[in-house]
């Protein structure tokens, strides 16, 4: 090796030396990795652990809620009403979907595939198995809100125990992020929400959006989950299997199975 290769190599070495001894981004310097000792909160958690799948057959039912449509502002209702006229006319936009996007909150929670709660001491943490979609809850009690928040596709959530039930406040979405299909939330939306489990072992939440640019009331929805208990996630990689044409608005859905050539190819066979 030359002097001047070796030089390079342990100038990377003193970038990737400094680079893994500074604080994460949004991380205290001083912070500590949990103790053993902390969890002793965690076990007085109401126990929402495990794999829960969304049950509609629950939420049409014996005391569910029929989902209700969002009272617009003008603007807003403009804005959907074309949103739905070019939809007429063009058909659906399936940018998202293509370019396997994912739905960000509210809607990851509303998605027809199965959630885990996983408890840590200070932080109750949802992975949902749509996209592999993680939300980190704090409910360490020493952080509020952020006022300047990053634009995510899950927000930053901040939350308490009010008794049994966990109480989240979510703000901070991306451009990507909407409630309903056309209508883009402004910067001030924001998510309140409630989890608690009924005397039957379900558990709810509601879920309450706010947003004086876009909504002319809160917004108020709920969703039953009944826990799984020999269900585990499973991997959800978008692009494995996503099978649709790029077209014009997003894409033209060939899912390979009319019997035409399919132009991406077969799919690799497992091993």
């Amino acid at each position: 090796m030359t002097n001047f290769a070796h030089n390079r190599v342990l100038a990377a070495f003193a970038v990737m030396a400094a680079i893994a001894s500074a604080p994460a981004s949004g991380q205290q310097a001083d912070q500590a990795p949990p103790r053993a000792s902390q969890y002793a909160e965690v076990t007085g958690w109401p126990d929402f652990t495990g794999v829960w799948n969304p049950d509609w057959s629950i939420l049409f039912g014996r005391d569910g809620r029929i989902p209700a449509n969002p009272v617009l502002t003008p603007a807003a209702q403009e804005a959907y009403d074309a949103f739905l006229e070019r939809q007429e006319r063009e058909g659906v936009d399936q940018f998202l979907q293509v370019n396997c996007i994912p739905p960000g909150l509210p809607g990851i929670m509303r998605q027809p595939y199965p959630i885990e709660f996983l408890y840590s001491p200070g932080r109750v943490t949802i992975f949902a198995e749509t996209y592999s979609q993680a939300r980190r809850i704090y409910v360490d009690r020493e952080r509020d809100l952020p006022e300047d928040p990053d634009p995510l596709f899950n927000g930053t959530s901040v939350g308490f125990w009010e008794g049994d039930m966990l109480v989240v406040d979510t703000v901070g979405f991306n451009e990507f992020v909407t409630f309903l299909a056309g209508v883009t939330p402004s910067e001030d939306m924001r998510i309140h929400e409630h989890f608690w489990l009924d005397e039957n072992g379900t558990l709810w939440l509601e879920t309450t959006i706010t947003d004086p640019a876009v909504l002319a009331e809160p917004f108020v929805q709920r969703l039953a989950y009944t826990r799984q208990p020999d269900w585990e996630i499973r991997e959800y990689v978008c692009n494995e299997n996503n099978r649709l044409v790029e077209g014009d608005n997003g894409a033209d859905v060939d899912l390979g199975l009319d019997g035409e050539e399919d132009p991406f190819g077969p799919l690799p066979d497992p091993e």
